[in-house]
């Protein structure tokens, strides 16, 4: 037979096992939505170093990156000379400036933040796919998986 003073420390035991496990499921959330909201980060800094690429005569570039201001502006700067390049470094570092602030929000576990992103890096894959651009639809999809399960983790 268990004494009196033994229930009500089993009990604080248990009670302290659920409180431990509850601070490592946020702390997995936690992480889960940065990882997935940390995406935006790189869409807007490899597609920023694409347009510099193009701008500077380079033919690579990153499949992660966003594909309007691929085919859009760095293809008309380019052929607008100086003038264009000034004006593309502008247009694209608003809009990675946009996906900037949807990874500032997303990392505060903002779910519009996510979902609009998402939404717009959505429409940018189905521009490169018109465009035959598989590898980069490829990973488009897989960004928005990463994004998806970041969305997931939001509490």
């Amino acid at each position: 037979m268990a004494s009196i003073g033994t229930a009500p420390a089993q009990a604080s035991e248990r009670m302290q096992q659920v409180n431990e496990r509850a601070a490592v499921a946020k702390m997995v959330s936690t992480a889960r939505v940065s990882a997935g909201a940390k995406w935006f980060y790189w869409i807007a800094g490899l597609s920023l170093i694409n347009s510099l690429v193009v701008i500077f005569g380079g033919n690579i570039h990153f499949v992660v990156g966003l594909g309007i201001p691929s085919v859009v502006v760095d293809t008309w700067a380019k052929q607008a000379g100086i003038a264009g390049s000034v004006l593309d470094i502008g247009i694209n570092g608003f809009v990675a400036g946009v996906f900037v602030l949807f990874g500032y929000f997303a990392v505060k576990g903002q779910k519009w933040a996510f979902l609009v992103g998402m939404a717009l890096y959505a429409l940018d894959g189905l521009l490169l796919f018109s465009m035959k651009d598989y590898l980069s639809v490829g990973f488009h999809a897989y960004a928005l998986f990463a994004i998806y399960r970041g969305l997931q983790a939001v509490e």
